[in-house]
């Protein structure tokens, strides 16, 4: 039977193959426990032949004792190979304790104690069938080594020592089984624990992802925010300058009046933009600045920046009325700015398709399990202080649709039977214990 080479029984991914068989090998210094095993068999080896010396019947078996000393050493060294040429090194131990006893030299000090760790290597080494297949080999070879040894057939029918022939063939038989199934258990052993570090490390991956995802998904969500800000005060602006070039000539005054407050939208515009930028830049909340200062933000927009936000839209010439109806609660920051982003949209969809002559609502509604905020226009001509029309599609219905969707809310937006456009956004409230 030719040798076979040690092979793990799944090849490992290439990123663990190193760590896989520096495992399946016996770690990273392998061969410090080899050569202690190398060392104490040829130390046994050397105490066996002694013995033998001073035993007659011994001596006249294995008589050649400075012989058996130097091969005992020289068998003991095969054991270095055992993790890669297992079943080669056990062959050469049997049949080497074969010819020692042909040529009268002890050295079964070594081979029988080798033949146990060669064994062990066997099953700890090789696949299933390989291993079996060493294993029955194994068995025949050491069968038919124990027949065919002239200590079977010394004086007294045992191994130079008077034992019937089948204790020792039992012994060597066991020791060689036994051995092979504790390789076996170690070997399952430590791929069960291979396979643990490898769901581990999927697992760390896995994690590692998701973080990154839900970072990804944070930053759409700021993007989504900025376009809102970004896209009001532009819209604001916008129809402020149409206006103060129409007047520009007839009323100077209010031309400049007009140019102050599109110089204060834009600041509003830019320190908002920088709030976010800072968001983006932070790892998290509440980060620190350069200086190693708590970075400060103004408060984000809720409902009661609502009278400021119509007053600017009032102030494009707009016509604008903010109703409530109800008890105001206290709401959830959150759930605040997305309501007062709602609007904020809806506002500026108004001044860029209704145009600044389209007479708006915008109703606030607390109910006892619901807020509801609606923005109603009449219409416009759409042409008189609007922008051009673009023929993209806006990405503002949908980022209302998706900051309502997150506290389990409706949105309704569409044109209305007598005219004009309306959001309506219903988002229900937590009930209180």
């Amino acid at each position: 039977m030719t040798a076979a080479r040690a092979a793990p029984e799944t090849e490992p991914a290439p990123e663990s193959r190193g760590a896989a068989h520096s495992a399946l090998r016996g770690g990273r210094w392998p061969w410090m426990s080899d050569a202690i095993i190398v060392v104490a068999l040829a130390a046994a080896n050397t105490a066996l032949v002694t013995v033998t010396r001073e035993d007659p019947a011994m001596a006249a078996v294995w008589h050649d004792h400075t012989a058996g000393y130097a091969a005992g050493v020289m068998l003991s060294l095969v054991l270095f190979a055992r993790r890669f040429l297992p079943f080669t090194v056990l062959m050469v131990l049997t049949l080497g304790g074969l010819a020692g006893d042909f040529a009268g030299i002890m050295v079964w000090g070594a081979a029988s104690l080798g033949i146990a760790a060669a064994a062990y290597s066997v099953g700890r080494y090789l696949p299933l069938v390989r291993s079996l297949a060493g294993l029955s080999a194994a068995v025949a070879v050491n069968i038919a080594t124990t027949a065919l040894s002239p200590a079977t057939a010394a004086p007294g029918g045992g191994e130079a020592g008077g034992e019937p022939w089948w204790i020792n063939q039992a012994f060597y038989l066991g020791w060689i089984l036994g051995s092979w199934w504790v390789g076996r258990l170690v070997r399952m052993r430590a791929f069960h624990m291979m396979e643990l570090a490898a769901r581990a490390e999927r697992l760390e991956r896995a994690r590692d992802a998701h973080t990154r995802a839900v970072l990804a998904e944070e930053r759409t969500r700021i993007a989504r925010e900025l376009h809102d800000v970004v896209a009001h005060h532009v819209s604001v602006m916008t129809v402020q300058a149409t206006a103060g070039r129409r007047v520009i000539e007839r009323s100077p005054d209010r031309a400049r009046q007009t140019l102050v407050e599109i110089e204060e939208t834009g600041r509003q515009a830019m320190a908002e933009m920088r709030r976010i930028v800072d968001v983006l830049r932070e790892p998290e909340a509440g980060g620190e600045n350069d200086n190693g200062e708590v970075a400060g933000r103004d408060p984000q927009p809720s409902l009661s920046g609502l009278d400021e936000l119509i007053r600017q839209i009032r102030e494009t010439g707009t016509p604008v009325e903010l109703v409530a109806e109800g008890v105001p609660v206290k709401l959830p920051p959150g759930l605040e700015l997305t309501l007062y982003r709602v609007v904020q949209e809806s506002l500026t969809n108004v001044l860029k398709h209704a145009g600044r002559d389209a007479p708006t609502t915008v109703s606030v509604r607390y109910g006892p399990r619901a807020v509801e905020v609606a923005v109603t226009d009449e219409g416009g001509a759409g042409g008189e202080g609007a922008p051009p029309h673009s023929d993209e599609p806006g990405h503002g219905l949908v980022g209302m649709r998706e900051r309502v969707a997150l506290y389990g809310g409706e949105i309704d937006a569409g044109p209305r039977s007598g005219g004009g456009f309306e959001v309506r956004t219903r988002i229900p409230l937590a009930r209180r214990g």
